[in-house]
């Protein structure tokens, strides 16, 4: 993919939605990356769930380094969270290649419709 002026400009938008998404809620700014990085930028499926993951660690420390000094931030109750987010992750780089790009899609999918129905119910 050759980067120009414009999709520099696109991806420092998408990168902007996720950033904002990602510190007004706490995380879930891949949530948006990931339909925007595919539908807008035009990366591939593989790269786009690849880049999604790339990208999300450092939103996530910039979110959580913010909230620290704001809130304060409860490391006890994150270590377990950390460690099994750690080998799901292992798993999931593993066995990545093996899982078809249209099941991916669909869980994807599954999994915002989840999140936004059990949000608006509360």
């Amino acid at each position: 993919m050759e980067i120009d002026g414009k999709t520099k400009l696109k991806l420092a938008v998408t990168g902007a939605v996720s950033g904002l998404l990602n510190g007004f809620f706490g995380g879930g700014g891949g949530m948006a990356l990931v339909p925007l990085l595919r539908g807008w930028i035009g990366l591939e499926d593989d790269r786009t769930f690849a880049t999604s993951v790339a990208v999300m660690l450092p939103l996530c420390a910039v979110s959580a380094a913010a909230y620290s000094l704001r809130v304060g931030l409860e490391l006890s109750a994150a270590w377990p969270y950390l460690l099994g987010g750690l080998a799901g992750g292992i798993a999931a780089g593993i066995s990545f290649k093996r899982v078809p790009p249209d099941l991916l899609r669909r869980a994807f999918a599954l999994l915002i419709l989840f999140g936004g129905v059990r949000s608006v119910l509360g």
